[in-house]
């Protein structure tokens, strides 16, 4: 069993979502891919959602953070509605998203893929820099970052070359590069082996608390889901089916059949 220190979500949870979903709804074509959706995650907490695939998942973090246009409904962060502020505009707003597959900078060091996000968060500028000041000044914070999720030993290695795993975690410490106060993860530990998926989650529930992150996860490893969240939305077909807390959704009958496959027993 995965040995995960848990949070007091009565703690961590506030009276007023720092991100909320109001009928949210993306369409294309013929396909509601979200259909309707209704999300509110309080400020200090982590929120999963899960789903079978195809439930929409991605796409709701797709028209969340601005990468799609929502056909339907609004989106909230902070007290504002921001469902037309442009994707790149968020993040400076304090909503930072990783992605199911890396993207980053193969090429370069690790530390310089951190390095180039400090910056242009900093400076409102994108630039490699590669010889000029920008090179020391953001340095030390990008190191910051790399010892958080623990890739400060490899911070001169290619990205390209390091592990799916190590990747993976250079790929949070990017987005942590952007200074969020909400985080949006996409299956961080997808891809990766079992020590590894561990390791993962011990460094996102630590990086929580140090951090004061509220986090919205997105994570297929059912063991991970129930121990870490405070609470659980379930999609199913682009659609809400249940929201609450890891308790009531592994009992929850319509969850078991839309996505558990009626294996209580294992949970």
């Amino acid at each position: 069993m995965i040995d995960i220190r848990q949070n007091d979500a009565t703690e961590a949870v506030q009276s007023d979502p720092i991100l909320q979903t109001d009928g949210l709804t993306k369409r294309f074509g013929g396909v509601v891919a979200v259909d309707d959706v209704d999300l509110a995650v309080e400020q200090g907490e982590l929120h999963a959602i899960i789903g079978p695939n195809g439930a929409g998942k991605t796409t709701l973090f797709d028209t969340v953070t601005g990468a799609l246009p929502p056909t339907a409904g609004t989106v909230w962060f902070d007290g504002e509605e921001i469902t037309d502020l442009p994707q790149e505009a968020r993040p400076h707003r304090g909503l930072a998203r990783s992605f199911q597959s890396n993207q980053l900078f193969n090429d370069l060091s690790v530390l310089e893929n951190v390095r180039v996000v400090v910056q242009t968060a900093q400076t409102g500028t994108f630039s490699l820099d590669l010889l000029g000041e920008g090179q020391d000044r953001y340095r030390d914070r990008a190191f910051d970052h790399l010892e958080r999720v623990g890739l400060d030993d490899q911070y001169s290695t290619a990205a390209k070359n390091l592990s799916h795993g190590d990747q993976r975690r250079l790929g949070i410490a990017v987005t942590l590069a952007t200074e969020p106060s909400v985080l949006l993860l996409d299956e961080p530990t997808s891809g990766i082996g079992t020590t590894e998926t561990q390791e993962t989650a011990e460094m996102i529930d630590d990086l929580r608390q140090e951090l004061d992150l509220t986090i919205l996860l997105i994570e297929h490893d059912m063991d991970i889901v129930l121990l870490m969240s405070d609470r659980i939305t379930v999609l199913n077909q682009g659609e809400v089916i249940a929201t609450a807390s890891p308790e009531a959704i592994r009992d929850n009958e319509d969850v078991q059949n839309a996505y558990l496959g009626g294996m209580r027993e294992e949970l």
